[in-house]
């Protein structure tokens, strides 16, 4: 897969490989595949590139279960076999020419002047020259589908991907006839198909849909529409209406995804519901795509929707990894210390940072991950106040066996207003109030961790009206708080809070801060 290194995206929710692999198992194409490298042996005969001689397909497509009489078989077989090849379940010795054309040539005055046949005659073999069929046979990879661990039928299904993308990517058969010309060969030129374009093209519409799903928290559970997909890869971000232009080539890129996805579905890399046929009988290209009226849900439905599985899932993960590309998986980090875990999970979204912080308290005693969890919060450094944060929800759910720890940093400067809240919550009545040098220090670090997390969320108005509203003359001192982003904090104040007049105040002691801090 070839891809450029992105930013961190967010991690994905992943099956176990047990479930994955027995996903693999039944996708029917890799079944297939599988039943028919055990099938082969001592009477499988192949053609040069390995494929099924054509008079063993009907055979073939009988051992996978197609009726002797259904036309499809053959088909079925033929992928099955290809993909059974690539994978190395079937081991294949191609044939070999009798003769070179050359020492064909160059034996030919000599025959003619003994008077012996020409070497190209016919006879019974088939003549001169003619190929022999090779032979196959089960690939040592085979074992590996009933003895091997799951990691080992991913990697064979991982290749047998590999193997149905290539397929994906090259165009339609009605595309290469109409290409062909007199004498038999293609007009690429014609044809307009560069194979490393087209391959980017699958990648890029994989990542696209990939990015779709984890954006949505990773479970990949609502089908992405056809026309939503084939516009992420034609429409300009910076583009407001499209223009006709554009909107044909998205009719044209749905197209080509509906062909690819058809092919792409029995490896069991989605689940896809085609474009409606009676949708494209009689319509122009551009007038494919639903329009402005056409919201409802069904009639979307018509003109295709994907979704990926959670094997393809894995698949596009595992090609961005071996492209590069930084995607994490939630469960990764369960053996990593505290400060990577609190690093990593300060860029993910706050579903999936709560689900990976949970797996990683699971596997520890709880007092001492909940110290080395503080331990790990501390610091005046510009990532510092969203670790607090999420070191804070990692501590949510914590019962009892983590007060000791908690009750550790009361008088620690920087988690000593964490400390205090998480015992509240509880009931604690021993608690000592926090002085007022805490409680501006933590006002202005829960902000800074907000805006670190989600930006100028709608939200955030609420909060700093909540948090400044309770302390008469709060600009006046909150100007003089050590906390690097102090001033950072008043300004986004200036600027968002719903009081005009504290806006105003938060305004001049951000300019106050800043000057100190200078």
């Amino acid at each position: 897969m070839s891809a450029e290194p992105h930013p961190t995206l967010p991690p994905v929710r992943l099956h176990s490989d047990a479930e994955l692999a027995r996903d693999a198992l039944v996708a029917p194409l890799f079944a297939r595949a599988v039943r028919l490298a055990r099938w082969a042996g001592p009477d499988t005969r192949v053609e040069i590139g390995g494929e099924l001689a054509a008079d063993q397909l009907p055979r073939a497509a009988t051992v996978l279960g197609f009726d002797a009489v259904d036309p499809d078989g053959p088909m079925y077989a033929s992928q099955a076999w290809r993909v059974a090849v690539d994978t190395g379940l079937v081991d294949v010795t191609e044939p070999e020419l009798e003769h070179e054309a050359e020492a064909e040539a160059e034996a030919a005055p000599e025959a003619e002047a003994e008077g012996e046949p020409e070497s190209g005659a016919a006879s019974p073999g088939g003549g001169a020259g003619a190929p022999e069929h090779g032979t196959a046979a089960p690939g040592e990879d085979l074992a590996l589908i009933g003895a091997g661990a799951p990691a080992d039928v991913l990697d064979l299904w991982l290749a047998a991907l590999d193997a149905v993308l290539a397929d994906a990517a090259v165009p339609p058969l009605n595309d290469l006839v109409d290409a062909l010309e007199g004498a038999g060969e293609i007009d690429f030129d014609r044809l307009d198909w560069n194979p490393a374009r087209e391959a980017d093209f699958l990648d890029g519409v994989l990542a696209n849909l990939y990015l779709l799903t984890v954006a949505e928290g990773g479970a990949g559970e609502s089908p992405v529409p056809l026309p939503v997909l084939a516009a992420s890869m034609v429409v300009p971000d910076d583009m407001g209406e499209p223009t006709d232009a554009v909107l044909e080539q998205v009719s044209d890129a749905m197209m080509r995804l509906d062909d690819q996805f058809r092919q792409l579905e029995p490896i069991g890399l989605v689940e896809f519901r085609p474009v409606d046929q009676e949708l494209m009988a009689g319509t122009d290209d551009e007038e494919l795509l639903p329009g402005p009226a056409d919201a409802d849900e069904d009639d979307i439905a018509r003109y295709g929707m994907v979704r990926l599985t959670p094997l393809g899932l894995y698949g596009v993960r595992a090609r961005m990894l071996e492209a590069g590309v930084e995607a994490p998986a939630i469960g990764e980090l369960a053996d990593k210390g505290a400060d990577a875990l609190l690093d990593a999970v300060s860029h993910y979204p706050e579903h999936a940072a709560q689900a990976e912080m949970e797996q990683w308290l699971a596997g520890r005693e709880l007092p001492s991950a909940v110290a080395e969890l503080l331990d790990a919060a501390r610091g005046d450094d510009e990532g510092a106040p969203l670790r607090r944060l999420r070191c804070q929800q990692a501590l949510a759910p914590a019962g009892p066996e983590a007060e000791p720890a908690v009750r550790a940093v009361l008088e620690d400067p920087r988690l000593g207003g964490l400390a205090r809240v998480w015992l509240a919550e509880r009931g604690a009545t021993d608690v000592p109030a926090p002085d007022g040098a805490m409680v501006f220090w933590l006002t202005v670090d829960t902000i800074a961790a907000q805006l670190a997390a989600d930006g100028e969320a709608e939200e955030l108005p609420l909060l700093m009206r909540s948090l400044t509203g309770h302390h008469a003359g709060f600009f006046d001192e909150v100007w003089r708080v050590e906390h690097p982003a102090t001033a950072d904090v008043l300004e986004a104040m200036g600027r968002l809070h719903p009081d005009k007049k504290a806006a105003k105040a938060a305004r001049k002691a951000a300019f106050k801060a800043r000057s100190r801090r200078r």
